[in-house]
């Protein structure tokens, strides 16, 4: 992960962060007021060697030093020893056991000094400073007469002199705000951090441009808002062709031109990963805006399993591609003429057993390149790839595939197979459809497709800025338009490039 991932991890699940971040300051002012405070108070001593019967000399003083040290770190650990302690508790009158007390005192020498410092911590400030004081005195009596009396081979004599003697503390010890601020502050943050990082790792779901490039390497060819009327009105170029969804339909429109450099006539295949991600909706609303700009289209309904074409397009859908297939019907019997004439619809039909077989089979290429010669645009609207093979038997025959991607419903895995599932059998991904992405995150995928019109969804697209004003897009089909008629499949004299 590089800085700009992280960041953008960060970004992503700043209330987490944030949330951690308050709850570690939080613990830390909680631990501050409920710790009892503490209180510390120190003493010092200072441990030297005699010689016997005060003879001096600069080795001997020397050796004197020597062991001076060495005994030091024997008798640090001999503050805490009952031999000490029993008499602080008697000369104080205290109410505790000798560990007890040895838990409250600690003691350490420098290194290389002779010199050993005596802490003493306690919620009482004065009892912390008698009992600092009180060992001391006592390390001055038990050293020089019972530890050094008991070996009579010990060649030196120790001699202990209170350096310090412990002071009243004004201040507790602990709890240090500061410090317990500081520590809620880090680990809140490292926490925040760490769940920020779980969460962006079990998160599968695709949200940014730059997730979906990664996964496919495909272009994003356009975004759909999030309509949650679309079930109702699904037809939203046709319904309410100034809206900003019917604009980005347009935009999808327009992108797609642009991959067909050589101006042909196209097979593309609609399909999507997982159902439920609309790309029935999205192929009938660009055939709709492809048809608009003048180029002559076909949309075919091969989702045997679950067709939609027909009852998004209100059309009839009992006769269509699987009466052509199994030879009970010829194209012309089938084909209905929509909304005017540049948009012709071929419906499932009845719903064959062997869908991936028909749809695999030579009637169905020989179809398909027949369509080819006469229309600008074939559009199929195929199975989602995890569920069937029915895409994939259709992209080998198709000039592309365009793969719908549902925001926040597509999982980073399921795209990930989707794509290979082409890739297996060598088929052109053209680019990737974000649909139902909610309208506040259009502009943040804007920069991720080759147009950009600038426009915000408070332009003026709303239904007050349509008061007065009425063009032929904005009148439904007749109920004539929508029924099959006689069609002419004359192959297209000259291609014109459809233009936004």
């Amino acid at each position: 992960m590089d800085l700009r991932e992280f960041v953008g991890m960060l970004l992503k699940h700043w209330i987490t962060v944030c949330l951690c971040l308050v709850l570690g300051v939080g613990g830390g002012l909680a631990a501050t007021f409920i710790m009892t405070p503490q209180y510390q108070a120190a003493s010092e001593l200072y441990f030297s060697a005699r010689t016997p019967g005060g003879q001096s000399g600069t080795a001997d003083a020397q050796a004197g030093g020597n062991y001076a040290r060495q005994a030091v770190l024997s008798y640090v650990r001999v503050v805490t020893t009952g031999i000490v302690l029993d008499k602080v508790i008697e000369q104080l009158d205290l109410d505790m056991s000798p560990s007890q007390l040895a838990s409250r005192i600690s003691a350490a020498s420098p290194t290389n000094t002779v010199l050993i410092t005596i802490t003493v911590t306690d919620t009482i400030p004065q009892r912390a400073t008698d009992i600092a004081n009180a060992v001391a005195r006592v390390m001055t009596v038990v050293v020089p007469t019972d530890l050094e009396k008991a070996d009579p081979n010990t060649p030196d004599l120790m001699r202990v002199t209170i350096t310090q003697r412990a002071v009243l503390p004004v201040n507790p010890a602990s709890p240090k705000p500061v410090l317990n601020l500081a520590v809620g502050l880090v680990a809140g943050l490292a926490v925040g951090v760490g769940a920020a990082w779980i969460r962006s790792t079990l998160d599968t779901r695709l949200r940014s441009m730059d997730e979906i490039r990664n996964c496919t390497g495909a272009p994003l060819l356009g975004t759909i808002p999030f309509d949650p009327d679309a079930p109702a009105r699904p037809l939203i170029v046709q319904e309410e062709p100034r809206s900003p969804s019917a604009e980005e339909y347009r935009g999808l429109r327009t992108n797609l031109v642009f991959t067909n450099v050589g101006g042909k006539s196209q097979c593309l295949v609609m399909s999507s990963a997982n159902p439920g991600e609309g790309k029935s909706t999205t192929v009938a609303n660009l055939a709709i805006a492809l048809a608009d700009s003048g180029a002559r289209v076909v949309l075919i309904d091969c989702d045997f399993r679950r067709p939609a074409v027909a009852r998004y397009m209100r059309i009839e859908g009992g006769a269509g591609l699987s009466d052509i297939l199994v030879g009970r019907a010829e194209p012309v019997d089938v084909l209905q003429r929509w909304g005017g004439d540049n948009l012709f619809i071929l419906p499932a039909g009845r719903v064959p057993p062997n869908p991936s077989e028909l749809l695999g089979s030579v009637l169905m290429q020989d179809l398909v390149g027949f369509l080819i010669k006469t229309f600008d645009y074939v559009l199929i609207d195929s199975p989602p790839l995890l569920v069937a093979t029915d895409a994939v038997v259709l992209s080998k025959i198709a000039d592309g595939v365009m793969l719908v991607a549902g925001y926040d419903i597509i999982r980073r895995p399921q795209l990930i197979a989707a794509v290979n599932a082409l890739a297996m059998v060598d088929s052109r991904l053209l680019g990737i459809i974000l649909t139902k992405v909610p309208p506040k995150k259009i502009g943040s995928f804007r920069s991720g497709y080759s147009y950009s019109y600038g426009y915000g969804y408070g332009y003026g697209y709303g239904p007050e800025s349509r008061k007065g004003e009425r063009s032929d897009r904005d009148v439904a089909p007749t109920e004539d338009s929508r029924q099959p008629s006689a069609v002419s499949l004359r192959p297209v004299a000259s291609r014109k490039t459809p233009s936004k």
